[in-house]
């Protein structure tokens, strides 16, 4: 399992005051046939935020194989991105203690108190990182948040490791700044 996703179902307990396995016995008695209404349910009638309700719904109808992550799924066939996705998640980690890495489906949410780095695999060559910088002026490298629309507000492609530099560095960490 990703260590991200174990973290996280690690840390349930404590952020959402029940283990994963009682989460999953509530939402088995409530048999919610959409994944929009077992989140809505968490988050309006237990106060769950948005991704540990996800990751609730989501294991709780085992849509991910237990031998494979979140993670693990969105790298399958794109394995040469994967040491990039881990370079990425590695800087975050550096940032501070409050980061929390929160893998969906799709993308991986990067978040303090609020989602403030988006990370996506978006082909077999590319990661889009999408970022939450509210009135920063667009670049070449630094474009509109393209496919992410209203999520983030800017997009970096990357293909290489080496484009984890210091400018996109900084640019994390004015995000990771601003999400307080």
């Amino acid at each position: 399992m990703d260590k991200a996703l174990q973290t996280m179902i690690d840390n349930m307990p404590e952020k959402t005051g029940k283990p994963l396995d009682q989460w999953k016995e509530i939402l088995k008695e409530k048999s919610f046939l959409k994944h929009s209404e077992g989140l809505k349910y968490l988050k309006t009638e237990h106060g769950v935020t948005h991704g540990f309700a996800n990751t609730i719904v989501l294991l709780s109808k085992e849509q991910v194989n237990a031998s494979e992550s979140f993670v693990e799924l969105q790298y399958k066939g794109k394995e040469n991105l994967f040491p990039i996705y881990e370079s990425l998640i590695e800087y975050l980690k550096s940032l501070g203690s409050d980061v929390s890495i929160t893998p969906k489906k799709g993308s991986v949410s990067i978040i303090r108190k609020r989602q403030f780095v988006l990370i996506k695999p978006a082909s077999k060559t590319r990661i889009d990182l999408g970022f939450k910088l509210k009135d920063k002026a667009t670049t070449e490298r630094l474009e509109s948040s393209g496919p992410f629309g209203s999520m983030c507000t800017h997009r970096v492609r990357i293909s290489e490791a080496t484009e984890i530099d210091n400018e996109l560095k900084d640019w994390i960490r004015e995000a990771y700044e601003k999400s307080i």
